[in-house]
């Protein structure tokens, strides 16, 4: 592939050799157990610690929890979305400004976690942000597409 990144608008008919994982490796669909409970933190509940408490367990049983309450309004999480799909849209020149196989560094694109050790990518592309502080973060972050910061 002669881009780092995916989202460079190419159609392929044929996935790259560098995404396709061994069949060892592949999820096993026919293992996968349906999970009806997930784990469901109310942020506005107003008890830090018992905040906290469900949290761990969440991460401890399951990996993951959907979180309520977050004081992120609709809107708020749509226009995110909007900015982001307008930044991944841009011409795969302009994003490769940002490209980095640096696993360290605080706001970079990539494809995978850490391009220079995995022998398999994954398939995506993502934008590393890191948001806190914001008055030490946010000057690095990407003034392309205009509305980012």
């Amino acid at each position: 592939m002669d881009t780092k990144v995916i989202s460079t608008g190419i159609r392929y008919t044929n996935l790259p050799e560098s995404y396709v994982r061994p069949e060892s490796e592949r999820p096993k669909l026919s293992e996968v157990e349906v999970c009806e409970d997930v784990p469901v933190i109310d942020m506005g509940c107003g008890d830090r610690a018992s905040i906290i408490h469900q949290i761990g367990d969440a991460c401890r049983a399951y990996g993951f929890f959907q979180v309520l309450n977050h004081g992120v309004s609709k809107e708020g999480v749509e226009e995110m979305q909007g900015v982001a799909k307008e930044f991944f849209r841009l011409p795969v020149e302009e994003k490769m400004k940002l490209y980095s196989d640096d696993p360290s560094k605080t706001m970079r694109l990539s494809t995978s976690f850490n391009v220079r050790k995995e022998k398999v990518h994954n398939w995506r592309d993502y934008l590393r942000l890191h948001c806190y502080p914001a008055e030490k973060y946010v000057p690095e972050w990407p003034s392309n597409p205009s509305s980012f910061k």
